[in-house]
């Protein structure tokens, strides 16, 4: 991850964890430095947020606990999650995190929950996938540019207290 995009992400993450979930996601600042983040969405405002959870991932090969601010679909009491990286031809580092190490921490508003990543398939896959799309059109020029099918992953709440918090 370049210094940029890091430096990006722990501003987003101090912003959500001071604001109990609100993220200012598309500032016309951040735009016009060319940052990773979508644009405001139609019948959201300045004073509201982009819906974004933060997702606490062990390292598939480092081991490191990383957390990743990341755009979700609310889906009853879990969280859909959509690896885009921006319309890359290939996945971001925490796809192949979650799928490798499946437990994880989200943190959503001001709580936080232990949770199990899963790869969805067929029509539970389209139905949120449709749905995200609806709701943010850019991800179908996401799909379209990486040329590749998004995954979509769930994060289903447990009743695990391993799961701890980075700090």
């Amino acid at each position: 991850m370049t210094s940029d995009l890091q430096d990006w992400n722990s501003r987003v993450i101090a912003e959500f964890r001071a604001n109990a979930g609100f993220v200012r996601w598309s500032t016309e600042e951040d735009l016009a430095k060319g940052r990773p983040v979508p644009p405001l969405l139609p019948g959201f405002d300045r004073d509201r947020s982009v819906p974004v959870i933060l997702v606490s991932h062990t390292g598939a090969t480092t081991g490191r606990r990383r957390t990743s601010p990341l755009v979700y679909l609310p889906v009853g009491d879990a969280f859909a999650i959509f690896a885009t990286y921006g319309g890359s031809p290939r996945p971001p580092a925490w796809y192949g995190n979650m799928v490798r190490n499946p437990r994880v921490t989200v943190e959503v508003g001001a709580e936080v929950a232990p949770a199990r990543a899963r790869v969805t398939h067929g029509s539970e896959r389209e139905r949120m996938w449709t749905e995200q799309v609806r709701l943010m059109p850019a991800f179908t020029d996401f799909e379209a540019a990486a040329g590749r099918q998004i995954p979509v992953l769930v994060l289903d709440r447990v009743a695990d207290t391993d799961n701890e918090l980075p700090s």
